[in-house]
């Protein structure tokens, strides 16, 4: 009888010394086990000399371990903290193209964007840029209410990620 593997959606935090090829060592550690990055998210902390990213990736718990070992093994890694089922504050942001000009779209979008508290960047006559900030599940689910009041693309930052006080 096969054992079914629990496939969960993991947040990864890890501290690195801010230095060519860290990143890419990083993704080969997952890529060389079959584990697809979700999203990654990388820019330098108070120290410049170092550097924190954020990734998420779907897999069961048990490879992930494995990777989570073998990147603290990697040179210049400083620290590697799995967000996974901890206290963390998880956000992304969302940048949406809107068509408003369809009739009535425009104080349909206004409406929204007072409501959910986005911000409009960018507006012409035609079209809209506004910025959505929240939790990744939410907003994907707005951002698919957005496509019947006339969404052309949109772009995301992929998830950032901060421990709860330690």
């Amino acid at each position: 009888m096969e054992v079914q593997k629990e496939v969960q959606k993991n947040v990864i935090s890890i501290l690195v010394n801010n230095k060519p090829d860290v990143l890419a060592r990083i993704s080969g550690t997952f890529s060389g086990r079959g584990f697809n990055i979700e999203s990654i998210s990388a820019n330098v902390t108070r120290d410049p000399a170092k550097t924190k990213i954020i990734i998420t990736t779907i897999g069961d718990n048990a490879t992930l371990a494995r990777i989570l070992k073998q990147i603290a093994r990697l040179v210049d890694i400083i620290e590697v903290v799995d967000l996974t089922g901890r206290e963390a504050v998880r956000r992304e942001m969302f940048l949406a193209r809107l068509n408003w000009s369809k009739e009535g779209n425009r104080k349909k979008v206004e409406a929204l964007v007072e409501n959910k508290n986005w911000k409009i960047l960018s507006a012409d006559d035609h079209t809209c840029i506004i910025e959505m900030t929240g939790e990744n599940g939410a907003l994907l689910e707005e951002v698919m209410m957005l496509e019947k009041l006339g969404l052309e693309d949109f772009t995301r930052t992929g998830v950032v990620a901060l421990e709860n006080g330690l």
